[in-house]
């Protein structure tokens, strides 16, 4: 049990609502020089020999005798690294919101040049580029914006398909444009997974609009398919309905889906459409963004075969 020991004893005197709010404020996690202005070293040392509080890093104490919390420990590695640092990576953006990709290691960006604490269960990373454009000025612990965090975050991932998930959470969750993850990468310099962030980011405004045209038509190209009609219209009960791609005398309609369709009201209304197509006697083939610049031979095949079963010869 995470035991809260208030500094509201005698020895603290008339300062002890004072360093009681800062200690507060800062998740009871502080340094010497945080509470120097209102108490000595050697009340410190008191509260410390007397096991009220306690020390868990090199000149960084806890104001309290019980185990350290995950928020606690953020702190505690923010405040062992060097002046400029701050929280990074999926620790940043969980701070800030993003759900589903809770780590148990905090991340921690170290301007160039300087010494990295450190600490068991702290990742550490070297970066020239910790202005005010990619860390917050006013948030604590201090951290990196939004769409920094998850760029370094895609970045620092174990697999391809973790990095993109990154992305597309960040933009489905309305927690960052896609504009702002541009930006953020433009001065993030040389990075691991580079291009496929970009594609992610891409693929986060959905559908086959964003990808380049080479791409779907490498594709078609490669299987010697006839030219589809694109952004064809079918009209239904509710309106106008949009087809990414379409080739009509065969029967047979491609769409290709970005993070928005994950979304459960965008769903719903993609299946709504979709059941539209598909009572006007259509295939509907869906592929996602992903699928059509990585795995054309698997799609290519599938177009193949949906053109063939509706008389296409080719």
């Amino acid at each position: 049990m995470l035991i809260i020991v208030t500094v509201n004893t005698p020895q603290h005197g008339d300062h002890a609502q004072e360093v009681h709010d800062l200690l507060r404020r800062q998740d009871f996690v502080f340094r010497y020089s945080d509470v120097s202005a209102w108490l000595t070293w050697s009340q410190v040392r008191q509260e410390i020999r007397a096991g009220r509080w306690r020390r868990v890093h090199r000149g960084i104490y806890v104001a309290h005798n019980g185990p350290v919390s995950r928020q606690q420990e953020r702190r505690i590695c923010l405040l062992a690294a060097p002046p400029g640092s701050a929280l990074a990576g999926l620790t940043a953006a969980e701070l800030d919101g993003l759900e589903g990709f809770s780590v148990n290691d905090a991340y921690l960006v170290v301007p160039a040049g300087l010494r990295r604490p450190e600490r068991p269960g702290l990742i550490t990373k070297l970066s020239h580029w910790l202005g005010p454009e990619d860390v917050h000025p006013a948030r604590e612990p201090r951290r990196t914006r939004m769409a920094r965090s998850l760029v370094d975050g895609a970045s620092w991932s174990t697999s391809d398909n973790y990095a993109r998930a990154i992305i597309l959470a960040g933009v489905q969750q309305r927690l960052v444009r896609c504009a702002d993850l541009r930006d953020a990468l433009s001065r993030r310099g040389p990075c691991f997974r580079h291009a496929l962030i970009v594609e992610s980011i891409d693929d986060a405004e959905g559908g086959i609009a964003s990808l380049p045209e080479r791409e779907f038509d490498l594709i078609r190209r490669r299987c010697r398919l006839p030219e589809p009609r694109r952004q064809a219209i079918v009209q239904g009960p509710d309106g106008r309905h949009y087809l990414d791609a379409d080739w009509p005398v065969f029967g047979v309609t491609a769409e290709v889906h970005g993070s928005q369709h994950l979304e459960v009201v965008t769903w719903n209304a993609d299946l709504d459409r979709l059941a539209v197509i598909a009572a006007h006697g259509r295939r509907v083939l869906q592929f996602t963004s992903h699928a059509v610049r990585h795995q054309r031979e698997r799609v290519g095949t599938l177009l193949t075969d949906a053109l063939r079963h509706g008389g296409w010869r080719g």
